[in-house]
């Protein structure tokens, strides 16, 4: 199962660098970002499952979205990536990925227990706690700032 996810995260993840389609490249990030989030699940960490899945296949890929939807609308013209120096980048990917496989091998580092549920409890108790106005006033926020690209983003009829 896990080659399955880490196959699919890879191939996503060069989707995204790869095509010219900005649009697509941003439903492959989102594909990318699920894989991870079952990674996480297959690691049995449940709650840093539940972040990625909420935070950033959710939260952040709706906002990249709205703003291609918006700089399209405002500037009248589709957005493409380009990507000049594709091969510099493949030769810098290749050595970034030597250099961390070779440390991996190296290293003798065994697997940490999975974080207690106490730790979990810990966050949300912070979340309602002494931070619950903040975090409710960056739900308004989100929700201005949805509402605002929705109402640019309309076509005027």
């Amino acid at each position: 199962m896990f080659w399955a996810v880490a196959l699919a995260l890879v191939a996503s993840s060069l989707a995204v660098v790869l095509t010219p389609n900005l649009f697509h490249a941003v439903l492959y990030l989102a594909a990318a970002l699920v894989a991870t989030a079952v990674v996480f699940l297959l690691l049995d960490a449940a709650f840093l499952f539940a972040v990625q899945l909420l935070l950033y296949a959710g939260g952040i890929v709706t906002v990249m979205v709205f703003a291609i939807m918006l700089t399209e609308r405002l500037t009248g013209q589709r957005l493409t990536q380009t990507n000049r120096h594709v091969v510099n980048g493949a030769v810098m990917s290749f050595a970034v990925f030597v250099g961390v496989a070779g440390f991996i091998m190296r290293s003798n580092a065994t697997a940490a227990a999975p974080a207690s549920a106490d730790r979990t409890l810990d966050i949300a108790r912070a979340i309602v706690g002494p931070f619950a106005v903040t975090f409710e006033l960056l739900g308004v926020l989100l929700v201005a700032a949805l509402l605002g690209a929705v109402y640019f983003a309309r076509t005027e009829d």
